[in-house]
């Protein structure tokens, strides 16, 4: 079964002479249990798609099937419940005056949990903090740490789609590697399904099942991690992508 599903998806910004097409006609799904990559240069829409499917970017047409079910323009709360996204930086993402125990207790509470304090304590676990980071502050933690807790925050609805959006691209290169790690990790232990996207073609060929090469809104290929290890890309784009990430 497909977890997400994604057909001749146009989004757009601003109106008639004014209006900027983002994203062009994009068609690929995602199956249960995948994880995907979106692929290419900064302004090529692949943050936008995901926006679009967050209900962010309220102005699109074509499909957009969440487990089975065809999304509307209104997401409703129990969308949030199955989708939640990880932003690219995590201190702008996390309430400067809120703790980490306010960030996920809120997060928990919205959602209709109510065992907070084992909730709590079992997300710092998961995303290798602890306890000890419970009553921090976000200028407290260090860039990675922050990110735990914004991942941890993403896990609070015990959803099945995470959609990352550069998720360790903020981060010195020291940490990266634990970030990623923590993701394969968590998408095995949960069973989880990744759309990830990403500038950078090595995080993506550890990360990904299969990728879509972006350019100037439309997806010019799609490709599995085999090809992409073996530089077997087609499109001139995409292979222009893979010589310049040797």
């Amino acid at each position: 079964m497909n977890m997400l599903e994604i057909k001749d998806l146009n989004v757009w910004f601003g109106h008639s002479h004014n209006r900027v097409n983002a994203v062009k006609g994009a068609t690929f799904s995602v199956a249960e249990g995948e994880s995907f990559g979106l692929v290419g240069e900064s302004g090529s829409g692949k943050s936008t798609i995901l926006r679009a499917i967050t209900g962010l970017a309220g102005q699109w047409s074509g499909e957009i099937s969440v487990n089975g079910m065809q999304l509307g323009k209104k997401r409703e709360k129990s969308f949030y419940k199955t989708v939640q996204m990880v932003f690219q930086d995590p201190y702008a993402s996390l309430h400067p005056r809120h703790s980490v125990d306010q960030v996920l207790g809120e997060t928990l509470s919205l959602h209709g949990f109510r065992d907070l304090d084992a909730r709590v304590v079992k997300l710092l676990d998961d995303v290798g903090l602890g306890q000890k980071f419970r009553f921090r502050y976000p200028h407290q933690l260090s860039g990675g740490q922050r990110q735990r807790v914004a991942i941890a925050r993403a896990l609070a609805p015990e959803p099945k789609l995470l959609l990352l959006d550069e998720p360790t691209s903020a981060l010195d290169v020291s940490v990266q590697a634990e970030i990623l790690n923590l993701l394969v990790d968590l998408r095995k232990d949960r069973g989880l399904t990744y759309v990830m996207v990403s500038h950078d073609l090595s995080v993506v060929g550890h990360m990904c099942d299969r990728l879509a090469v972006m350019k100037s809104g439309e997806i010019v290929e799609i490709l599995n991690v085999a090809e992409l290890r073996q530089l077997k890309a087609q499109h001139p784009y995409s292979q222009e992508l893979l010589q310049a990430s040797l």
